[in-house]
C-alpha cells in the first residue's frame, strides 16, 4: 500500500519503543516519533543510533499535534495508543491536518466488543460478557486487577504502578469519524489468537474475541 518509503516522510504517532520508527528508518523514510513518554522516545534515539539513521523525536499529547505545520507527513503510522484519551475525535482531527492529501494514515485500537469480556472468567463453557457497550465508556476499572504492573526500583522496593485509564471506542465511530474526514477507508485487518490453544489460556482467549483492530485509510481530503 505505501510503496517505496524512501524519502516519505512518516510520523510514528504515540508508538515510541524503537519498534516501527526502525522498520521506517532501514526502508528509507524521513522519520518522527511522537510520545507522551521521553523514557519511550529514548529507545527510538537509541534504535536509530544503532542502525544509523536520523530520527526526531518530539515529546506530547496526541490530541494537540501544533507542533506540526499542516501537510507535513505522507505516512502516520498509529500504533495502539488511541485507547488511553476519552475521545478519538479531536486525535483524528489532527491527524488529518499534518496528513497531506492522499496520505496514508494505518491506526490500531481495541476491538470494543472485547472489553465487555474479562479475558480471566473462562468457565469451561466461554468467557463472561460483563460490561456495557458505549462510546468513550471508561474501562480501567470495571475489571480489577487489568494492567497493573509490580516494579522493582533501584533500591529492591516492589512498587505498585497503577493502571493507565483506558476508554472504549466503537468501531462505528472510528469509521464515521474517518469518512466524515474525508478518509477512502482500503483495508481493515482483525488480529487474533491461536484457537487451538488451551482453554482460558491468553492465547485461547485472543482466539475467541479478537481483541485487536486495524485501519488501513487514505486522506482524499476534507468533506467540508
Amino acid at each position: 500500500l505505501f510503496g517505496a518509503l524512501t524519502g516519505k516522510r512518516a510520523l510514528c504517532l504515540a508508538g515510541s519503543g524503537g519498534q516501527q520508527s526502525a522498520a521506517f528508518g532501514l526502508l528509507g523514510a524521513i522519520v518522527t516519533v511522537f510520545d507522551l513518554s521521553d523514557t519511550q522516545l529514548e529507545r527510538d534515539r537509541l534504535a536509530a543510533a544503532h542502525y544509523g539513521y536520523a530520527v526526531q523525536t518530539v515529546q506530547g499529547d496526541m490530541r494537540d499535534l501544533s507542533c506540526f505545520v499542516d501537510t507535513s507527513f505522507d505516512i502516520v503510522w498509529h500504533a495502539y495508543s488511541l485507547n488511553f484519551v476519552p475521545d478519538l475525535r479531536p486525535v483524528l482531527a489532527e491527524v488529518t491536518r499534518v496528513l497531506r492529501d492522499d496520505g496514508f494514515y494505518h491506526v490500531a485500537w481495541s476491538n470494543p466488543f472485547t472489553k465487555n469480556i474479562d479475558d480471566r472468567s473462562w468457565n469451561g463453557e466461554g468467557y463472561l460478557l460483563k460490561l456495557p457497550f458505549g462510546e468513550g465508556v471508561e474501562i480501567t476499572e470495571l475489571i480489577a486487577g487489568w494492567d497493573v504492573w509490580d516494579v522493582t526500583d533501584e533500591a529492591g522496593v516492589v512498587q505498585r504502578i497503577p493502571a493507565p485509564k483506558e476508554f472504549n471506542h466503537k468501531l462505528s465511530t472510528m469509521v464515521n469519524t474517518l469518512t466524515e474526514l474525508g478518509y477512502h477507508i482500503l483495508r481493515l485487518d482483525e488480529e487474533g489468537g491461536d484457537p487451538h490453544a488451551e482453554p482460558g489460556s491468553w492465547q485461547h482467549y485472543l482466539a475467541c474475541t479478537t481483541p485487536y483492530l486495524t485501519i488501513w485509510a487514505r486522506r482524499m481530503g476534507s468533506c467540508q
